[in-house]
């Protein structure tokens, strides 16, 4: 109750404030006020029980954000209720004796409808109902017994409800706190159970259990985007933030469908961060050919930024699988930055995979190419992929190179006579490429 009741109620049982209360603050309430909010409210106390059930009655009836919590247990909030009214009266006749026991049933039920999921203005109007119950009650018992004691009642009014809102205040204060922490929680479980996910490392059992705290469907069908910055560059400062934002750059229908209102989920690790990504197909469903590909054209990525998208698995229990597949795709990135799908880049997989056997293959099919100058073994290099890009022309390859096709082919004549492959035949052909992918990716 507030400091004004606490003071002019003491005053009956001879103690007094040690700070006079500033005149403006002094209430008109005297000691026959006082005794006649005594007299009430004792009258109040005896008939609690009965109090109590008018007023759990009322929020069934007026207050929807309580009916599934009287649903569930009624006499849980019954006993919730009759507490909460015990103390209060309580306190209107004994403040000292009750306002610490009141204040802890006032944070304990914040808490707890936080704790339930109650909204907070459901639990705010109860406290503001009840208030009303019992200032009703203290009027109509006043008026049976004397009317003409309901006035001195007047000179209370202000603080029976500064008290209920006092109250109300200690409430809004105690379930923002349990909101906080309960969010916290929630997130922390979250990120435990995404980062688990994503290792590999869920128990099957607990699938269904990530699948309702994730809003994901746990047969659903996934692909993880892995995503880092390039060797050198900026790091990512904060790992709580998202280093893309995929909502804005996707929307259902594009590639990416999340659970409604909610962003893809991220987990951040020490070389990368990763996203997981619902897919708009079923499992076992191809879905459409373009699809993790239009989710690479939507990104839009600081420069310098490398992306991967793994190929599409099917069910949560599979994204440790989509993760490593993402990583991979992450590894066949340009060192410059860019976005790699894996499933178009399968040959540049293959070469990251395995970073021995790469590095193998280039020294042997190109290490004839190292006994040249530099200048002129980067030239008969590059003459070799612009011909390959260029899927065998050696008129589009001179082109691109802005020289004359014969250039182009007395190029690749000397770099069969260098390194004794064949360039007509498929098998050479295929280890070369791979060789030059190698060399690019692996630095070999």
């Amino acid at each position: 109750m507030p400091q004004v009741v606490r003071s002019r109620i003491a005053v009956l049982h001879g103690a007094h404030p040690a700070t006079p209360l500033p005149r403006s603050f002094r209430s008109l309430a005297d000691r026959a006020a006082v005794e006649v909010l005594h007299r009430a409210a004792r009258v109040l106390v005896a008939s609690l029980p009965v109090l109590t059930d008018r007023l759990v009655e009322a929020l069934y009836e007026q207050e929807p954000g309580y009916r599934a919590a009287i649903d569930s247990d009624r006499a849980e909030v019954w006993q919730e209720v009759h507490h909460s009214l015990r103390h209060n009266v309580g306190s209107l006749i004994q403040p000292r004796e009750f306002r610490d026991a009141a204040h802890r049933t006032s944070r304990w039920i914040g808490e707890i409808r936080a704790g339930q999921g109650v909204p907070l203005d459901a639990v705010l109007h109860a406290f503001r109902m009840g208030g009303a119950m019992v200032w009703q009650d203290l009027v109509d018992e006043t008026a049976r017994r004397d009317p003409d004691d309901v006035r001195l009642l007047v000179h209370v009014a202000a603080d029976v409800w500064n008290f209920v809102d006092e109250h109300c205040g200690i409430v809004a204060d105690a379930y923002r706190q349990a909101e906080r922490r309960l969010s916290w929680r929630r997130e922390n479980q979250q990120r435990l159970m995404v980062a688990a996910l994503l290792d590999g490392t869920a128990r099957i059992a607990d699938l269904c259990e990530a699948a309702a705290m994730l809003g994901l469907p746990e047969q659903g069908r996934y692909a993880v985007l892995a995503v880092a910055s390039a060797p050198g560059g900026p790091q990512q400062q904060d790992p709580a933030r998202p280093p893309l934002n995929l909502p804005a750059a996707l929307s259902p229908g594009e590639g990416l469908s999340t659970a409604p209102g909610a962003a893809p989920l991220w987990h951040t690790g020490p070389d990368a961060a990763f996203a997981i990504l619902r897919l708009t197909g079923g499992p076992g469903d191809p879905g459409e050919p373009g699809e993790l590909h239009a989710i690479a054209d939507a990104l839009d990525a600081p420069a310098g930024t490398r992306a991967g998208i793994g190929s599409a698995v099917d069910g949560l229990a599979a994204l440790g699988d989509a993760r490593r597949l993402a990583e991979t795709a992450l590894r066949a990135c340009p060192a410059s930055g860019g976005t790699v799908v894996l499933d178009e880049h399968l040959p540049d997989a293959l070469i990251v995979s395995s970073p021995a056997l790469g590095s193998a293959l280039a020294d042997r099919v190109l290490g004839p190419l190292d006994r040249l100058d530099p200048s002129d073994r980067d030239v008969i290099l590059e003459t070799l992929t612009a011909w390959l890009d260029a899927d065998g022309s050696a008129q589009r390859a001179g082109a691109r190179l802005y020289c004359h096709r014969n250039t182009v082919l007395n190029r690749l004549r000397r770099f069969e006579q260098l390194t004794g492959r064949c360039l007509t035949r498929p098998r050479d052909a295929v280890e070369v490429s791979l060789a030059l992918a190698a060399r690019r990716l692996l630095g070999s």
